[in-house]
């Protein structure tokens, strides 16, 4: 049995790299996780919800068009500040900074590399560490403190928030002929997926394979015949952006001013 954690994570790695197909309208020119939902990148929104309890040291392994990331994130004092700049010397008297106390390591962890072995390249910078990891391409409202709470009291290798996944389709509650309730878009009432939000001690890090090696498959697999995978239940919203519908519903939460993932 792996003994029981009693640390903190210190680094929050977003998984950034790879290509976003079924998003291709808006993959073509930029990475998924660079996909602005009302005006922001999906990026920006995921470490906001982890800055907000309080993990803002990042690891962002980047892929396909990696470069972009690391553009946004070298600008990002420059375009969220007010300031006066010589041009003579190129000096600069800072104003006033809209800019978070975020710590970023943009990595290139390579284009075709899977989830696992991005994981694996990004193990010099994890320092033998409790981490956690996440998708670059959802949100949700899970309580994050919570969630190390319950991996570092189970003392197991891994915890993978588990969540209801939403339907594609608004559900009927049928009474007869009559429609007894509507709901648009609930989240389904049965079954468990992974919702990525993941807890990991340093020894999980030995399951994960070469580039070619999915986290979703023989890692995960592996853990959980060890008997070393435990499944933090999260029953209120979760939601990828894996189509142009998901992203649209997404827009019209934020522009509503009811986002559920805005928990900072």
């Amino acid at each position: 049995m792996a003994s029981r954690s009693t640390r903190i994570p210190k680094k929050t790695v977003i998984l950034a790299g790879g290509l976003g197909t079924r998003l291709s309208e808006e993959t073509a020119a930029r990475p998924k996780p660079m996909v602005e939902i009302g005006g922001k990148p999906m990026l920006w929104h995921i470490m906001n919800i982890y800055a907000g309890h309080g993990f803002a040291d990042f690891l962002i392994a980047c892929g396909y068009k990696g470069e972009i990331i690391k553009e946004y994130f070298h600008n990002f004092f420059v375009h969220n500040s007010d300031y006066i700049v010589d041009l003579k010397d190129g000096s600069r008297n800072v104003l006033q900074s809209r800019c978070p106390d975020w710590r970023i390591g943009a990595i290139d962890t390579g284009v075709n590399t899977l989830t696992a072995g991005r994981l694996k390249r990004l193990r010099p910078w994890l320092d033998g560490e409790t981490f956690m990891v996440t998708y670059g391409d959802g949100v949700a409202d899970v309580d994050l403190e919570k969630l190390v709470a319950f991996h570092r009291k189970h003392g197991k290798l891994a915890t993978v928030t588990a969540v209801r996944p939403p339907s594609r389709f608004g559900a009927l509650n049928l009474k007869g002929d009559r429609v007894g309730s509507f709901s648009e878009k609930p989240q389904m009432g049965e079954g468990w997926i992974n919702g990525g939000f993941f807890v990991f001690e340093p020894g999980a890090l030995k399951y994960m394979g070469g580039d070619d090696c999915s986290l979703e498959r023989e890692p995960l697999e592996k853990i959980a015949k060890d008997g070393q995978l435990m499944g933090y239940r999260h029953e209120g919203f979760w939601q990828p952006m894996d189509t142009l519908r998901d992203k649209q519903l997404l827009d019209n939460l934020w522009n509503s001013g009811k986002a559920p993932w805005k928990t900072w």
